[in-house]
């Protein structure tokens, strides 16, 4: 039976994992080594060597309907895109309402997590602690780990020749950035074309001298903002688009998502921060292939071409993962999110009292409240894993990618913890709350319906995002003469006899294609 449980951890995971055992009727104390709550949102001009954290400019890339806890929305006078001071101050308004903070000890070190003798028996750990210099073994029914993927810097410098044997100038990875004005007047090459390579690219175009950004793939290039001014997470991430994904063939699915982002500028001319493109236009920024090698001065491009006296090379190139406080047993058999079960339990373990939480990405938010309904049942004991062979089995067998589709995802384990809401059964109940789940956002709301931990404010919440969406907006009110209500109205209602065949369908043929 479950009833202490370590939490390691006081970022976005870790608080939801500490409010949802209390609700369960757990025992959780949480482990946080910095001073503060936050994780990799708190930012700090002072690089940190044990944290990593956010750089000052930074903004969410997930609107703030679509990032929230599944029962506490953000506040409505919040704009949807969130600087990491507004999304700490979310996480302290959080742990306020829930009164969390008491269960954190922070400045303590976790600095190992160990079977106990009678792990077969009892699934218990042995958790060491260190804290001002004082250890402390505590004894734990279960352990949560929510340290996140942000962990280790990674950088691929063996992939360079000579920029280790030969380079003179300045070699850093993205985590030591935190703004533009130590770069002001150099030359610099940006390594890596993901969110942060591309952000700090435009970034230091402002004061540099010259900005390269080298890349060895294609990528898209997408705005935050899409279709008459809306989120762009809000708008494309709906029940109604994942199931034309599942029903169209992937041929023709790609061909639409690529004309739609060409739409906004073509890729190919580009050679591919919304921003981008323009500066690539100014040529404060120059796109480059992937490097050769460097010289002492110089850096080699795999097209042939070279550029001068390049002053700092800055590394967008990602993190690894590292467990170094699990026992070699546990910590060694973790290699991404593909060998746990669900992205989450250590298949292997004989006792599933082990959850590796914020290992998995997503193409939206993790912060959904519905995996963690589900682990504290599990520990709670209102809901069972299959055995060791079968999990292992699954994993085995699994083709996931390291990054998954957020509602494929999360509705998976939304219906093993028995949240996920009923397309077709509300259609009968609550057919304007159907329809705003199945064509509207699929927000972290829809898991807070029904089943254990459901919140009597979900279908409110649901209701009226758009609204929360359109007051930090609003400063400035005109009139309205889109009629956009009506408009809503008569699309519902042409809608609906599709929804609800589709409803039907599903219901009678399960086996074919995604739940609703």
């Amino acid at each position: 039976m479950v009833r202490r449980v370590a939490v390691i951890g006081a970022g976005a995971a870790g608080l939801a994992s500490v409010k949802c055992c209390l609700e369960e009727g757990l025992e959780p104390t949480c482990f946080e080594s910095s001073e503060d709550i936050g994780g990799v949102w708190r930012y700090t001009m002072e690089k940190e060597m044990e944290r990593v954290s956010v750089y000052r400019s930074v903004i969410t890339n997930t609107s703030k309907e679509m990032s929230c806890f599944s029962d506490f929305p953000f506040p409505q006078d919040f704009p949807n895109y969130l600087s990491h001071g507004l999304v700490l101050e979310y996480f302290r308004m959080y742990a306020r309402h829930f009164d969390l903070l008491q269960h954190v000890r922070f400045q303590t070190t976790v600095l190992s997590v160990r079977k106990r003798p009678d792990f077969l028996a009892s699934g218990q750990w042995e958790v060491v602690t260190e804290a001002g210099g004082v250890r402390e073994s505590h004894v734990f029914d279960a352990v949560m780990v929510c340290t996140g993927h942000y962990q280790e810097p990674y950088l691929p410098l063996a992939s360079f020749p000579g920029i280790e044997s030969r380079f003179k100038g300045q070699c850093l990875h993205s985590r030591e950035y935190r703004d533009e004005q130590e770069f002001r007047g150099k030359r610099v090459l940006v390594i890596g074309i993901g969110n942060t390579g591309g952000d700090l690219s435009v970034e230091l175009s402002r004061v540099a001298a010259k900005v390269f950004l080298s890349t060895r793939s294609n990528t898209w290039v997408l705005s935050r903002v899409s279709a008459h001014g809306f989120p762009r997470d809000m708008v494309g991430t709906t029940r109604f688009n994942h199931l034309l994904d599942w029903l169209l063939p992937a041929a023709l699915t790609r061909r639409i998502k690529f004309r739609k982002f060409n739409s906004w500028f073509n890729h190919t001319n580009y050679g591919l921060a919304s921003k981008l493109p323009f500066c690539l236009l100014s040529g404060t920024v120059v796109l480059k292939p992937n490097v050769k090698e460097f010289t002492e001065s110089s850096v080699v491009f795999e097209d042939g071409t070279t550029e001068e006296n390049i002053d700092v090379v800055l590394f967008a190139t990602g993190y690894n993962f590292s467990f170094p406080f699990l026992e070699e047993s546990v910590g060694s058999a973790i290699d991404d999110n593909r060998s746990l079960y669900k992205c989450i339990f250590p298949p292997q373990l004989e006792k599933p009292t082990l959850a590796i939480i914020g290992l998995i990405q997503l193409t939206g938010s993790i912060m959904v409240g519905c995996c963690w309904s589900w682990l504290v049942s599990l520990f709670s004991g209102w809901n069972k894993l299959p055995p060791p062979s079968r999990m292992m089995a699954e994993v085995l067998k699994s083709k996931e990618n390291l990054k998954m589709s957020f509602i494929g995802y999360v509705d998976k384990i939304a219906a093993c913890a028995g949240v996920k809401p009923s397309v077709l059964r509300l259609l009968l109940t609550d057919p304007q709350l159907a329809l705003a789940i199945f064509f509207g956002p699929c927000s972290p709301y829809q898991y807070r319906l029904v089943g254990r931990g459901s919140w009597s404010g979900a279908r409110a919440a649901i209701l009226s995002q758009w609204q929360r969406t359109l007051k930090p907006l609003r400063t400035r009110v005109l009139a309205d003469t889109s009629n956009s209500s009506s408009s809503w109205c008569w699309m519902c209602l042409l809608a609906l006899p599709a929804a609800l065949t589709a409803g039907l369908v599903f219901s009678k043929y399960p086996w074919a294609g995604p739940q609703l």
